[in-house]
C-alpha cells in the first residue's frame, strides 16, 4: 500500500503556547524551507528558553522522556539546518492540544 505508515499513530502533545509568527526567513528570502511542528517549537521553548529539564518538560507535555527527546532533537536539527543553510523556517501542523 503506497503511502501507508507503519507503527503507532503519533500521540497528541500538550502545548502551553502557540507562536504568533509562523514563518521566519533570511533577509534575502529563501526558496527552500524547513517545517517545524508546533510541538517541536514547544520543546525548544520549554528546555532552551524556560530552562526546564527534559523530565520536567516531558511531564508538562504529557509524553515520555524518550518521545520528548526525539521531538527536541528533531527541532534542533531543523533550526540548525535553517540557520546554516539559509532556509526559511515554517511552523505548522503537528499533533497537539492547548493546555
Amino acid at each position: 500500500m503506497a503511502g501507508h505508515k507503519r507503527g503507532r499513530r503519533r500521540g497528541k502533545r500538550r502545548v502551553g503556547w502557540t507562536p504568533f509568527e509562523t514563518s521566519f526567513c533570511p533577509r534575502d528570502g529563501a526558496e527552500m524551507e524547513v517545517r517545524l511542528r508546533v510541538e517541536e517549537v514547544e520543546t525548544l521553548r520549554l528546555v532552551d528558553l524556560l530552562n526546564l529539564t527534559q523530565e520536567e518538560a516531558a511531564a508538562e507535555m504529557g509524553v515520555s522522556r524518550k518521545t520528548f527527546w526525539n521531538d527536541l532533537k528533531s527541532a534542533r536539527k531543523k533550526v540548525a539546518e535553517a540557520l546554516t543553510q539559509g532556509k526559511r523556517i515554517k511552523i505548522e501542523g503537528g499533533s497537539y492540544t492547548l493546555k
